[in-house]
């Protein structure tokens, strides 16, 4: 009796503190399942949907496979079924403008293809087996043709009749020392190779070389890529295809440049896509973006739709009957934000551009069809879009006539994908109790109903739920943090604190973060609270906000992000003698630049962070943004970089470091942790390295599920060595 007794005390006790739920372990990250790209049919009665899952390989043992498939519902709750399943994954669905049939990219060997699935009954069956690949199906509207995109490299575009006819090199230069024009990319293959012959033969020995991988010739400015270098541009064409068994596609755009973004005309008559402005400019060097109309005959007929110097235009949505375009335009070059235009479309003949007073960087733009309200309200358009802002990914509404922007969706949200018809929304969202599910709205986005349960094992998981808090900085900014307590909190006792900093520097974190929903949640169950914060230069708060930090990447940030962990230190249930920091990317760098300036940190976690900017201009993928925000290094005022670079301060650095980086990542670089890891660890500093395999920069969100386990099973032990209960009392040096 008294041991049943004490049992039935303890369950009490553990209910009240909410033990009833489990933690949220390191490997729940494989059973989160992502609702991807929405569609409704045209009727709006029915929706296709893609949902990305992490399996199990069945060949290696504790290694996992991303797999994306198609899901059909009905609009009602629980009702979803897979129209696709397999090792190889399916997406990019498009409805077949009769409602009866969808087409999307499946891969073929190691290529994709465009299947189509008739959804009354029937297999799919493939549309396309083209060398080069099909991508992203677009039925015409009479539902009789798709156009699809394929990216060929630059060796096959010499040898490609239909995409380049006169077998010849570029119109831009390719910027070879000691030729004037671009003839030598012709190759004589009749030209035997011989080392130790004639000049012609020399140079088809040094291009064998280079087809035999042996070396890399490199001419190009952005030589490199997310993964690996990149000698040579590769180019995005647009095909058609008739929707018929063993139809032949026929290439629409042709040439050494890049067609992207394409949308049919509702007419049919053609397609609107995106460019380079200048084809006589080498693409790397060509910043401005133009819209251009292209033909669906397969004449090849172009012409410009919207231009100008010092603009990128992008993202051209016409309205359902054609009359109406709407697009992004920004600034080609520096710390931009697109803003929302809007213009009347006659053919292919614009008006003057009005542009929408909206301080958020807009995208996802969609046309919908509004319900009539009565007789003196007749069915209108409006257009509906994303933004980050304030934390959140809300959806909005503009008003074509008036240009009025509505807010429907909350902070506290983000809408990941969302499509509009028939008077009503589906979207998916990340929010605080799931990390991602789809849900059903009216126009204005009330009355939400949700629709799947992919991840309803989530409620029976312990959440720590994020506080927002504000902060008036030194220029007057209101910059907002959000305070996370440990999962379980018991009176009387002190936790660690983590301030988790995000990158960019123009990324944004909030509630409605899908990247780092089981991060935070992980952490808070080990029994750390987390501070993050949207500092100065961060995206969703205005272009001034975002601006900010041009020319300081390190001050004034750091004091904002401090300022948001000086105000967590005063929870009750925070130890400040164990407060550990981490970031990645741009947050990498200001993680070493903190504790190169403050000795607060216990530990500190930096991943694939920027160290050095001089460095970071040659060996990152994302150079620009040494221009964008300082200048270059052999320019007057070049000291900004060094005044700014955390390995100028490397030998300030006294707080525990853990670097992280992964071998492939071209974005940021891997000189610069080996820099830094060097640095210290010569100078008798407490430094550790860890480099992943194969990792890219995107390591952390799309990598290799293990490297992504490991990873942040890192980040948690690292820390426990300096503030967890067994800690040695390590001491700074």
């Amino acid at each position: 009796m008294i041991r049943q007794t004490t049992v039935l005390l303890l369950c009490v006790a553990q209910m009240a503190l909410g033990q009833t739920k489990q933690k949220v372990t390191v490997t729940d990250l494989t059973r989160i399942k992502q609702v991807g790209a929405v569609d409704l049919s045209p009727d709006g009665k029915r929706a296709v949907y893609a949902l990305t899952t992490i399996e199990p390989n069945p060949d290696q043992k504790d290694e996992y496979d991303y797999r994306t498939h198609l899901y059909l519902t009905n609009l009602q709750p629980g009702d979803s079924r897979a129209l696709t399943r397999g090792s190889e994954s399916a997406r990019q669905a498009a409805w077949s403008p009769d409602g009866k049939s969808i087409a999307f990219s499946r891969t073929v060997k190691g290529k994709p293809q465009v299947f189509v699935m008739p959804l009354d009954g029937g297999e799919a069956w493939q549309l396309t087996s083209t060398p080069y690949g099909a991508s992203g199906p677009m039925w015409s509207p009479d539902g009789k043709r798709i156009v699809f995109t394929a990216t060929v490299s630059m060796a096959e575009m010499l040898n490609d009749s239909l995409l380049n006819p006169s077998k010849g090199g570029p119109v831009w230069p390719l910027e070879k020392p000691g030729f004037r024009t671009n003839d030598f990319v012709k190759i004589d293959k009749k030209v035997k190779a011989n080392p130790d012959g004639s000049l012609a033969e020399v140079r088809a020995y040094l291009n064998k070389d280079v087809e035999d991988k042996k070396a890399k010739v490199i001419n190009r400015l952005n030589f490199q890529g997310e993964s690996t270098t990149e000698p040579d541009p590769s180019f995005t064409h647009l095909y058609i295809v008739d929707v018929t068994e063993k139809a032949q596609p026929k290439p629409l755009t042709r040439g050494f440049s890049t067609t992207r973004a394409a949308v049919w005309l509702p007419n049919g008559q053609g397609l609107l896509a995106v460019s380079d402005r200048d084809s006589l400019k080498h693409p790397d060097r060509e910043q401005d973006n133009a819209i251009v109309f292209i033909a669906a005959d397969g004449s090849g007929q172009r012409r410009p739709v919207l231009s100008e110097a010092g603009k990128s235009y992008g993202s051209p949505t016409p309205s359902p009957d054609g009359k109406l375009l709407t697009y992004l335009v920004s600034p080609a070059e520096g710390i931009t934000q697109s803003q929302v235009g809007l213009v009347s479309l006659n053919g292919t003949t614009v008006s003057t551009p009005r542009l929408v007073t909206f301080d958020r960087a807009a995208g996802n733009m969609t046309w919908a069809k509004l319900p009539a309200a009565g007789k003196k309200a007749p069915a209108g358009y409006a257009i509906y879009f994303t933004a980050n802002a304030n934390g959140g990914v809300p959806i909005y509404r503009l008003d074509p006539a008036s240009l009025q922007v509505t807010q429907l969706t909350d902070f506290e949200q983000g809408i990941t994908s969302f499509d509009a018809e028939n008077g009503q929304l589906l979207f998916s969202r990340t929010e605080l109790v799931n990390p991602s599910e789809l849900y059903k709205a009216d126009a204005l986005a009330k009355n939400a109903v949700k629709l799947t349960t992919h991840n309803d094992w989530v409620a029976q998981r312990q959440l720590s739920t994020p506080e927002k808090r504000t902060y008036k900085n030194s220029l007057g900014q209101t910059v907002d943090y959000w305070i996370m307590k440990p999962a379980v909190v018991e009176t009387g006792k002190t936790y660690p604190l983590l301030l988790n900093m995000h990158g960019g520097p123009t990324a944004m974190w909030g509630p409605g973060e899908s990247s780092m929903w089981h991060e935070f949640q992980y952490m808070c169950s080990q029994g750390y609270g987390i501070v993050y914060a949207n500092p100065r230069g961060s995206g969703g708060y205005g272009l001034n906000f975002q601006q900010a930090n041009k020319k300081d990447w390190g001050t004034g940030p750091t004091e904002d992000v401090l300022a948001a962990a000086t105000a967590a230190a005063r929870e009750k249930w925070v130890d400040t003698s164990r407060q550990v920091i981490t970031g990645g990317s741009y947050a990498g760098y200001l993680t070493a630049w903190i504790v190169g300036h403050d000795n607060r940190f216990k530990a500190a976690f930096s991943q694939r962070g920027v160290y050095d900017l001089t460095t970071f201009l040659g060996e990152g993928n994302a150079w620009r943004l040494v221009p964008n925000y300082f200048e270059y290094p052999w320019m007057p005022g070049a000291q900004v970089l060094d005044a700014n670079s955390p390995y100028t301060f490397v030998q300030n650095i006294k707080t525990p470091l853990l670097i992280k980086h992964g071998e492939n990542d071209l974005r940021t670089g891997v000189i610069q942790s080996e820099m830094m890891y060097k640095s210290l660890k010569i100078m008798g500093k407490p430094v550790e390295y860890v480099r992943m395999p194969g990792a890219t920069h995107e390591l952390s969100r799309s990598g290799n599920v293990r490297q992504r386990i490991d990873r942040l099973l890192r980040i948690y032990e690292f820390f426990e060595r300096y503030v967890g209960p067994d800690a040695q009392g390590l001491t700074q040096k």
